[in-house]
């Protein structure tokens, strides 16, 4: 997941969504050059339309729910009133989300923590009654699965970094992961060998998935790196490149082609605007006109690039800067846009770059919706946003109120359904 963590002891913060507008983290970039270095793209006045502004419906599996949203699940409001600026009306009774904290060491401009799971914490506290039930648990030839789900599943990064390392300091380094790996198959074993990697090395492992063997699972690269912050980013090509040798930027792009690779070079950099930006409406407006002009102006094939800056390097508040501007100056909304102008693997790519953005919660809910929908189960793709939505705790929460009223439906109860026998225990071991 992307964005700020607060590390430990922070006040909590509730995540799925955004900090409010206005405050600390609320800005754009520095003037951006785009289209190359030739020099920086001024694009032309636009006229307003006179179409009345179309509702924000993303993402697109139809309108929302009729209703106020359920308890403790909040939509980031508009971005900060400017003059002239007109008031949009309330969105879907959606609240406001709590201030945004950050640590007191970071400043305006300055990187963001790296995510629980993605820094160099050292591992603290006794994991061997863990470790002794997991041992226990995985002899013999009758496996105590009950025991193993219920172990990997409760444990947060930190922790499962912990039991790694004692159950390699008891096995004279042999690791947990390699035992699991050889004990456990199917779906079943992905999702607990995925458990036991934690988020960092399960996300190295299903970049080279992805892009292994004939063709790129597209859905699975999008899934581990749009979105993703620059310290997470960072981390996860510096452990690529420990543990497969090369570097992950020259593996993704020789899968890649054409306009999507240089999108995913953009993406992989590591450069995108950090949170704690300062707001500046004058470079909104100026990537509000870039976008516009990128996809509605002349040659719009040749001027995607200014999109892809712009939606991969902005930060999130700037992008939901941006998607407002863009609905209230040209009454078209940025996703609908998005949609008109772009087809395939980017299409899917940018959508989901908005869509993080705007509401991260919402998104992951349609994300695993999208999974389990129509004929058969995209079972890799939904053991990996399963385990990687488990991670962080309040986030899930908020991911399941959202599946609730977009879907009318429990998540828990529809990924019960979906799967079977010990497969099913452990997804839903991640998610209760």
């Amino acid at each position: 997941m992307s964005g700020y963590y607060p590390p430990p002891g922070a006040p909590p913060q509730q995540f799925g969504h955004p900090p409010p507008p206005g405050g600390p983290g609320w800005g754009a970039p520095p003037p951006q050059q785009f289209g190359g270095p030739q020099g920086q793209f001024q694009p032309p006045a636009q006229q307003q339309w006179g179409a009345p502004p179309p509702g924000q419906h993303f993402p697109p599996q139809g309108p929302p729910p009729q209703g106020p949203p359920p308890q403790g699940y909040n939509q980031p409001g508009p971005p900060p009133m400017q003059p002239g600026f007109q008031q949009p009306p309330p969105q879907h009774g959606f609240g406001q989300p709590p201030p945004q904290q950050f640590p007191p060491q970071q400043q305006f401009g300055q990187g963001s923590m790296p995510s629980p799971g993605y820094g160099n914490e050292m591992p603290q506290g006794n994991a061997m009654p863990d470790v002794d039930a997991l041992m226990k648990a995985m002899s013999g030839f009758k496996r105590d699965h009950t025991t193993v789900i219920r172990v990997l599943a409760k444990a947060d990064p930190r922790h499962m970094a912990l039991i790694r390392q004692t159950y390699a300091q008891r096995n004279n380094g042999s690791s947990l992961e390699s035992k699991v790996e050889s004990s456990f198959r199917s779906h079943y074993g992905d999702a607990l060998l995925q458990l036991v990697r934690g988020p960092l090395l399960s996300d190295v492992h299903n970049i080279n998935r992805a892009i292994k063997g004939l063709g790129t699972k597209e859905d699975m690269l999008n899934d581990v790196l749009i979105g993703r912050s620059n310290a997470d980013m960072r981390a996860i090509k510096s452990t690529y490149q420990q543990v497969f040798k090369k570097t992950m930027e020259s593996d993704v792009e020789g899968d890649l082609s054409l306009k999507t690779k240089t999108m995913f070079q953009l993406i992989m950099r590591a450069s995108r605007t950090e949170e704690s930006y300062p707001y500046n409406p004058t470079e909104t407006s100026r990537d509000t006109e870039a976008l516009h002009y990128a996809t509605r102006g002349p040659s719009v094939s040749t001027n995607q690039d200014q999109a892809f800056t712009v939606l991969t390097q902005r930060s999130d508040n700037q992008i939901r800067a941006i998607a407002h501007e863009y609905q209230q100056k040209y009454h078209k909304s940025l996703e609908d846009t998005i949609r008109s102008s772009f087809s395939g693997h980017m299409e899917d790519a940018l959508l989901l770059a908005l869509g993080r953005a705007m509401d991260r919660a919402k998104t992951d809910a349609y994300g695993l919706e999208d999974t389990m929908k129509g004929m058969g189960t995209k079972d890799n793709l939904l053991v990996n946003k399963t385990v990687r939505v488990h991670w962080d705790r309040q986030h899930m929460d908020q991911v399941k109120k959202a599946y609730q009223h977009f879907f009318k439906k429990d998540l828990v109860s529809r990924v019960r359904g979906e799967t079977s026998g010990d497969y099913r225990d452990a997804l839903v071991a991640c998610l209760t």
